[in-house]
């Protein structure tokens, strides 16, 4: 007989730390499909080994495994509402939970003086998920990555119609690590300079935003290295214990190589906390629609403005080393803002050519980094 048929029991029933389940139970929600029409797709399964719990979640395009250590008294599987499991288990005291799986897919759980049952469903119902190909996989730093996708991934297109920009590229080379992701309006490319010996020959994967936020999620919390491996249609990264599978975007990525500014004649270098507060102020005055500034570049000083028909109008001066010709940009201060919060420097350098041109803002950092920032913002016109 299958699980889940009526008049059947599903011999799963185990002991689990409330602490160890939960800190599992909140990973796995980033995996969960709540708006789907699928119900299983709200659920997780638990398969209870006699070693551990395994635990699973997966809306179809990305897909989190983890474990946790429990004592199996019945080893089996079963699924269950993701988000009431969750909601449930932040609620109860610390302690142990007696977990049972019950007849027609009910679910009984015990901690303490608290009893109860949730209504869960057929574990056939649940997909089969692929498994990790670990002969191709490579290795990579932890921390590496994480910086990388802090640096690209706000840049990432929001429109679901410009299919390849709704992740971000990363090239893996023998000499270097790249990525890069572009709105159309602004770009980001961070290298990291240190060779992969691992690496024989140019890779390139478009890794979706989702999959790029869930793996920065659990590289806050991962140990020096994680392991990275693809197929023709899917993206894998062991991460400590845990899986995380994803669909890779199909297609190419724009040449980005083309619109980094090679030209630029001017720049000016200026302290990153000082530039951020003084655009959040004037851009209380901006557009809401465009959330347009304006930066005057003078002798040894650098104004900003904003003006609104709505709000009203106004003006920052920051002093500043710059003896070129006055120039006067436009441009998105939202996008300026992304940038000056993940770059990590005291000092910012931003390089131009002329009101209609690209800028280019860089981290102000020692040469013997092993990294190279290149953020490129397009001014708005008028």
């Amino acid at each position: 007989m299958q699980a889940g048929q009526p008049g059947t029991t599903e011999t799963a029933e185990f002991v689990v730390s409330r602490e160890d389940l939960l800190e599992e139970i909140a990973q796995l929600q980033g995996a969960v499909d709540r708006k789907s029409t699928i119900p299983i797709l709200n659920n997780i399964l638990i398969q209870a080994t006699p070693q551990a719990l395994q635990l699973t979640a997966t809306d179809l395009d990305l897909s989190l495994r983890t474990s946790c250590p429990a004592k199996v008294v019945k080893p089996g599987a079963f699924t269950i509402p993701a988000r009431k499991l969750y909601d449930y288990l932040r609620l109860l005291p610390s302690g142990d939970i007696t977990i049972k799986v019950l007849a027609n897919d009910w679910v009984q759980l015990r901690s303490r003086r608290s009893h109860t049952k949730m209504v869960g469903l057929p574990r056939t119902n649940f997909p089969s998920l692929p498994l990790f190909p670990r002969e191709t996989a490579i290795k990579m730093e932890a921390e590496v990555l994480h910086n990388l996708i802090s640096q690209t991934a706000f840049a990432i297109s929001k429109d679901e119609s410009r299919y390849t920009l709704n992740g971000a590229l990363m090239v893996l080379t023998p000499q270097c690590t790249r990525m890069v992701a572009t709105d159309g309006h602004r770009l980001a490319l961070v290298e990291h300079t240190k060779a992969n010996p691992a690496i024989t020959q140019e890779a390139r994967v478009l890794i979706p935003q989702k999959a790029l936020l869930e793996v920065s999620s659990l590289l806050a919390a991962s140990g020096e290295h994680i392991h990275f491996a693809e197929s023709d249609s899917m993206l894998f990264f062991v991460i400590g214990k845990r899986l995380l599978t994803s669909r890779r975007l199909l297609g190419t990525f724009p040449n980005y190589e083309a619109v980094l500014p090679r030209d630029n004649n001017a720049s000016v270098v200026i302290g990153r906390e000082e530039l951020s507060s003084s655009i959040m102020r004037v851009a209380q005055f901006a557009d809401e629609r465009s959330s347009a500034i304006r930066l005057r570049l003078e002798k040894n000083e650098l104004k900003l403005s904003s003006s609104s028909v709505e709000a009203g109008e106004s003006e920052d001066f920051l002093q500043a080393s710059f003896q070129g010709d006055a120039t006067t940009i436009g441009f998105n201060s939202d996008y300026i803002l992304d940038f000056l919060k993940v770059v990590g420097t005291e000092r910012v350098r931003l390089e131009f050519k002329g009101s209609q041109t690209a800028m280019e803002l860089k981290p102000e950092e020692p040469t013997t980094s092993d990294y190279r920032y290149r953020y490129v913002v397009m001014p708005v016109r008028g």
